[in-house]
């Protein structure tokens, strides 16, 4: 698949996503779910994908019981690690969501990023879904990146970036990250891995039976 068809593909799955939110829109949103081939790419163990899968689903439950739909927030788990990132009404309500979070199974850590103001328009919300799509494409772009060890979320403009990688790679993606039209700030809440973890993680050559 050459490049102009992985970002098609990129943004046409997001529109897709976007259209269905259009249909009907739930104050609490969970993260995207990783599909098909990605499995195989991600940098998680299945069963922390699984977990992560899980989390996302029960604590945006939880906050739908316990909160209502006096607020939006989005919930995005990788490796276990919680980013809540959308608007509450005030203080109380932000401490609480992360309360509610930190009790849910297997999670391990919470970054609140919840800001104390109103929903965001659904036109805001369409503009951050767009700029999510262009960071994606940048990243698929870039030849010397791997798009799938990254998962990429944007509210109001702050584009925040997580996966496991190194301190090479999280350079790198800052760097087109802050490049890319309509992203205000790049918050990192990514795990950092050696070099060496790096080279372990990824497929090795196979090796031709004739040249042994």
């Amino acid at each position: 698949m050459n490049v102009i068809s992985k970002r098609s593909l990129i943004l046409a799955l997001l529109i897709g996503v976007l259209s269905g939110s259009l249909v009907g829109c739930f104050p609490v949103v969970v993260g995207s779910a990783v599909v098909g081939g990605l499995v195989a790419t991600d940098r998680r163990t299945s069963g922390a994908q699984l977990e992560d899968e899980g989390i996302e689903l029960r604590a945006a439950s939880r906050i739908r019981d316990n909160v209502g739909d006096r607020v939006h927030v989005s919930v995005n788990s990788y490796n276990r690690r919680v980013l809540l990132t959308g608007e509450v009404p005030n203080i109380q309500d932000k401490l609480l969501v992360e309360q509610i979070v930190a009790r849910v199974d297997n999670v391990q850590s919470v970054v609140n990023e919840l800001a104390e103001l109103g929903n965001a328009t659904l036109t805001q919300r369409s503009s951050d879904a767009l700029v999510t799509g262009r960071v994606k494409a940048a990243l698929v772009d870039a030849k010397d990146m791997y798009v799938n060890a990254f998962k990429v979320v944007t509210e109001r403009g702050t584009t925040y970036l997580m996966g496991r990688v190194t301190k090479r790679e999280a350079d790198r993606a800052t760097e087109i990250v802050r490049s890319t039209s309509g992203v205000q700030k790049v918050v990192r809440v990514l795990e950092i891995i050696s070099e060496d973890e790096l080279r372990n993680m990824l497929p090795q050559p196979a090796v031709d039976a004739k040249t042994r």
